[in-house]
C-alpha cells in the first residue's frame, strides 16, 4: 500500500465533529419534531373524524329537513286540491281561482318549491312558482315538459314509490324533484311531485374544509357543491366507494378509504387525472327518501396540512440550526486541524529523516503546548542524529532494521591518520588548556569530509574510534550487488583522497593549530554479521566478522607500504576491471592459512586524469617509496612503548 494512503487521515478532525455534531442535532430536534408531530396528528386525527362526521350529521339533517318539510307541505296543498275539488263550486271560473289560491299560498309558504304536479282520482294539475321562473329566467312550459317526460315516476309514486331525481340538466339551476304516493283516511290516493329549488342546500353543502353531496339510488349526483357537476347530470356509480357504501348495512358510518371526490364532466372513471387516489375521511347517512345518502369527506392531507406545514417549518429549522453548526464547528476545528497537520507534517518529516523542522503553533491551550513540546523533541532529534547513523537511524525508526543478526556479503572500510598522537601532543604544546577545542574543531572538520564522502556513495558510517573511521556497504542497504558496494566502498576512499588534498592546500606542514592529514584507508569484502548490538539501555548497528578485523589490520599495513588505499584479494576480485591496482607483498593473518593478497588502490580505469601508478600517487600524497625488503609486514604495529622513564 502506498505510504501517502497510509500517512493521510482517512477522515479528518472537522469531518468527525461535523459528523457527531449533526448526529446530535438531527437526532434532539428531529426527536422533538417527530414526537409532537405524532402527538399533533394524533389530536388533529380525533378532531377530523369527529368533524367530519357532525358536518355530515348537520347536512343530512338539513337535507331531511327540507325534504320533509316540503313534502309535507305539498301533501297539506293536495289534499286541499282534494277538498276544493270535491265541493261544487257557484262556477268554474270560481272553481279555479280558488285552486290558484291555495297554489299562490303553498309557493308563499315554500319559496323553495319552483313546481307542484298531482293526480288524484282523475285528476292532475301542474302548479309553477311564477316568482322562481322570472327571477331564473327560466320557461315556465318547462316545468309541464319535465313532468311528462318523467311520468313513469309518478306512475311509481302512486304505487308507493319515492323516488328524489336531479332535475338541475332541464333547468339549468339545482333544482331537485321529489316524487312521492299520497294516502288519503277516507281512502284517495294519488301522487305528487314537487321542484325544490337547492341552491342553498348546494351552498350549505360546500361550506368549510368538509365536503358533503347527496346521491339517490341510482347514484345520481343530486347535492354537490359543483353545481356543473349537477347541471351535467353526473353519475358516481362506477366509483368502488359509492357501491360499498350503498351496500353497507350501516345506516351512519365513518371511515378512511381511497376516494376521489373530485368528480368530473363528463366523469372518465379509468382516466389518467384518477390514477393517483388521495384518502378521505368519509362519512355517510342514509336517508329516508329514494335510497338517498349524504356523503361527507375531508381530505386526509388537508387534515394533517397544518401540522405538515409546520413539521416542514421545523425541518428547515432544523437544516438551518445543522448547517449554522456545521459552519461554526468547521471554522472552529480548523483552529484544531491545522496545527495538527502542521506537527503530522512535522512528524512525517522527522519519519523521513529531516530532524531538522521549523514551525510556529500559536495559542495557549494544549495544542500550543503540545506544538512547543514538540519544537523541543525535534531540536533533541537533531542533536541526536548527529550522534549516531542517520540513515540508519531512519530505517529503524520505519521498521526496515528488524532486531537481530543478519548474514551480509558486505564490503568493509577502515581510515585513520597518520600520526595523530604526535599531531595532538603539538596541539597541547601549542595552546596549553585551549588544545581540546582546538583538536575538536579540527578534526571536526576533517571527519565532516569523510562522512560526506560515505554518505554520497551509500555507505554507512558505523562509528568514529578516535581519529579512526569505520564504515561499510551492502549492509543496512546496498545498491543491489555485492560489487556495487565494494565499487561504491572504493569510490569514496578516492573521494576522501581528493577530499584531503583539497583541505591540505591551504595547510602548512609546521601550522600546529591546522596541520595537514595523511590518512591510510583498509578495505576487505566478505560475508559478515550485521544487526543492532548492545544492550536494553544503548544499542547500534554494527558488522563483525572476521572480515571486519582483516578490514582494520589492512588498514594499519597503509603506513608501512607507503600508500593511502589498501584492497584485499576478496574486494579486487570484484572490481579489478575498474580499477588501477598494484599488487603488495602478500601478508600472513593470523588465524588464516594462506597469505593475504593485497592491492594499492591508483585509480579508476576510466578516468583520464589523475595518478596512473602507484609511484604517482606516493608523489602526490608527498611520501617517499618504502624499502619493502627491510619491512616486517607480519608485525603488528605497535603505538605503544613499554620502558623506565629516564631521569
Amino acid at each position: 500500500m502506498d505510504k501517502n494512503q497510509n500517512d493521510k487521515a482517512r477522515f479528518s478532525i472537522g469531518t468527525k465533529l461535523i459528523t457527531i455534531i449533526s448526529i446530535i442535532v438531527i437526532f434532539s430536534l428531529g426527536s422533538i419534531t417527530a414526537l409532537v408531530s405524532w402527538m399533533v396528528r394524533e389530536d388533529l386525527k380525533i378532531a377530523a373524524e369527529e368533524n367530519n362526521f357532525e358536518a355530515n350529521r348537520r347536512a343530512a339533517e338539513e337535507a331531511e329537513e327540507i325534504l320533509t318539510n316540503t313534502r309535507a307541505a305539498s301533501g297539506q296543498l293536495m289534499y286541499t286540491i282534494n277538498v276544493l275539488n270535491s265541493r261544487k263550486a257557484p262556477s268554474p271560473v270560481t272553481q279555479e281561482a280558488a285552486l290558484l289560491e291555495a297554489a299562490e299560498f303553498f309557493f308563499a309558504q315554500n319559496p323553495r318549491a319552483a313546481a307542484f304536479i298531482y293526480t288524484l282520482k282523475d285528476t292532475r294539475d301542474v302548479f309553477v312558482n311564477r316568482d322562481y321562473f322570472l327571477s331564473h329566467d327560466i320557461d315556465r312550459s318547462l316545468a309541464e315538459t319535465y313532468f311528462n317526460d318523467n311520468e313513469i315516476f309518478l306512475s311509481r309514486a302512486a304505487r308507493g314509490e319515492t323516488a328524489l331525481l336531479n332535475a338541475a340538466p332541464v333547468f339549468s339551476s339545482p333544482v331537485l324533484a321529489l316524487f312521492f304516493p299520497y294516502h288519503e283516511t277516507g281512502g284517495q290516493s294519488g301522487a305528487g311531485c314537487v321542484l325544490i329549488a337547492s341552491e342553498k342546500l348546494v351552498d350549505s353543502f360546500g361550506f368549510g374544509a368538509n365536503q358533503s353531496f347527496l346521491i339517490n339510488d341510482k347514484c345520481d349526483l343530486l347535492i354537490h357543491s359543483d353545481s356543473t357537476l349537477l347541471l351535467n347530470g353526473v353519475n358516481v356509480a362506477d366509483f368502488d366507494f359509492i357501491r360499498d357504501i350503498q351496500e353497507s348495512p350501516n345506516r351512519n358510518k365513518q371511515q378512511l378509504i381511497d376516494a376521489y371526490f373530485n368528480f368530473e364532466a363528463p366523469f372518465e372513471p379509468n382516466s389518467s387525472k384518477t390514477s393517483i387516489v388521495p384518502r378521505y375521511y368519509t362519512a355517510f347517512t342514509k336517508l329516508d327518501y329514494g335510497g338517498c345518502i349524504v356523503i361527507t369527506g375531508i381530505e386526509h392531507d388537508k387534515v394533517f396540512e397544518g401540522i405538515t406545514a409546520t413539521t416542514r417549518r421545523n425541518i428547515y429549522l432544523t437544516a438551518a440550526v445543522l448547517f449554522i453548526s456545521i459552519m461554526f464547528i468547521w471554522f472552529f476545528s480548523k483552529a484544531i486541524s491545522i496545527p495538527l497537520k502542521t506537527l503530522s507534517a512535522a512528524a512525517r518529516g522527522i519519519e523521513g529523516g529531516q530532524f531538522e523542522q521549523e514551525f510556529q503553533i500559536k495559542g495557549r491551550d494544549e495544542i500550543g503546548l503540545l506544538g512547543a513540546s514538540f519544537r523541543k523533541m525535534s531540536g533533541a532529534l537533531r542533536i541526536f542524529g548527529r550522534f549516531t547513523n542517520r540513515e540508519i537511524a531512519i530505517r529503524a525508526m520505519r521498521g526496515e532494521i528488524k532486531p537481530g543478526g543478519l548474514p551480509k556479503h558486505a564490503t568493509i572500510f577502515f581510515s585513520d591518520i597518520r600520526g595523530f598522537t604526535s599531531l595532538s601532543e603539538n596541539f597541547t604544546k601549542a595552546f596549553g588548556d585551549k588544545a581540546s577545542d582546538k583538536i575538536v574543531f579540527w578534526l571536526n572538520n576533517y571527519l565532516t569530509s569523510m562522512v560526506e564522502c560515505v554518505e554520497k556513495t551509500g555507505g554507512a558510517v558505523d562509528k568514529f574510534i578516535g581519529d579512526a573511521v569505520m564504515a561499510h556497504w551492502g549492509t543496512a542497504y546496498t545498491a543491489g550487488s555485492p560489487r556495487k558496494d565494494a565499487f561504491n566502498c572504493v569510490k569514496a576512499a578516492l573521494m576522501m583522497r581528493h577530499a584531503l588534498i583539497a583541505l591540505n592546500k591551504n595547510r602548512a606542514a609546521n601550522d600546529p593549530g591546522n596541520p595537514p592529514i595523511r590518512i591510510g584507508c583498509g578495505i576487505n569484502t566478505g560475508i559478515v554479521t550485521a544487526g543492532q548490538i548492545g544492550s536494553d539501555l544503548r544499542m547500534e548497528y554494527t558488522v563483525i566478522g572476521d572480515p571486519v578485523n582483516l578490514a582494520s589490520r589492512v588498514e594499519a599495513l597503509t603506513k608501512p607500504l607507503a600508500t593511502d588505499i589498501l584492497i584485499t584479494e576478496d574486494t579486487w576480485n570484484l572490481i579489478k576491471d575498474s580499477l588501477i591496482t598494484e599488487e603488495m607483498p602478500p601478508v600472513t593473518v593470523k588465524g588464516k592459512a594462506k597469505p593475504v593478497r593485497l592491492f594499492a588502490v591508483v585509480n579508476f580505469a576510466e578516468v583520464k586524469g589523475g595518478p596512473r601508478t602507484l609511484a604517482d600517487v606516493r608523489k602526490m600524497l608527498g611520501v617517499e617509496a618504502p624499502e619493502l625488503s627491510t619491512v616486517d609486514l607480519d608485525t603488528e604495529e605497535k603505538k605503544y612503548k613499554i620502558g623506565a622513564e629516564k631521569k
